[in-house]
């Protein structure tokens, strides 16, 4: 039996597995309909290329989704839920008390949700002494500098949450994540007051598009 093109790809779904679909033909099923000029096949793949991919649509608002032709509210709403649900189920890989051994651990725990935000975000992951992550707080948001980034927010949040330590990390939004003059001294700063308070800063990871620079790591902890 021949399906209509629109239905191809649920049937190939339910043939191959999800993993057999393009990202077009996934977003195809979430819209479910195209427009009386186009297939849905083509409408996604028209929304795909309006927002280059993947990565810019993950960010879209319903606002400028709907400001594409053939996309209303209702197919903005359901592909929001669906970036939605995605972003909680990665999340609940860590929610059962992550253990950070290593800064990869560190990393592995941000990368998901840090590596695209376009403003710089500075993140406090609190631990107990079993190094398991107890809270999660973003501090800041903004470009860093060591008199914007205060320890009284950094460590008021440690003794709230009775911390034994902490990692603190930052995006760099080009990617990039080789440090600067101002990393290096926030650093310096958050460990000495760390040492006076009895919590230990064991590293500051800079995240950046799928890597991250530990300064423990390069000696400046």
């Amino acid at each position: 039996m021949d399906f209509p093109e629109e239905e191809r790809p649920r049937e190939r779904m339910l043939l191959n597995g999800p993993e057999s679909l393009s990202n077009h033909e996934l977003l195809a099923i979430l819209l479910r309909t195209g427009t009386r000029r186009e297939s849905v096949l083509q409408l996604s793949n028209r929304l795909l290329n309006h927002f280059e991919g993947l990565r810019l649509l993950k960010e879209a608002s319903a606002e400028e989704m709907t400001s594409i032709s053939g996309i209303g509210k209702a197919k903005a709403v359901q592909i929001l839920a669906a970036l939605e649900l995605g972003r909680r189920i990665n999340r609940l890989a860590y929610e059962d008390r992550y253990v950070i051994r290593s800064p990869q651990d560190g990393a592995n725990f941000v990368m998901e949700e840090m590596r695209f935000l376009t403003q710089e975000h500075f993140v406090c992951l609190y631990l107990n002494t079993k190094n398991q992550v107890i809270h999660k707080q973003t501090v800041f948001i903004g470009s860093l500098n060591a008199s914007i980034v205060h320890p009284r927010e950094v460590f008021k949040e440690a003794l709230r949450r009775s911390a034994a330590s902490f990692i603190c990390m930052h995006n760099h939004p080009s990617g990039d994540p080789s440090p600067s003059k101002e990393d290096i001294e926030v650093t310096k700063r958050l460990s000495e007051c760390g040492k006076v308070l009895g919590i230990e800063l064991l590293d500051h990871l800079i995240i950046g598009d799928q890597k991250y620079v530990s300064l423990k790591e390069k000696g400046y902890l």
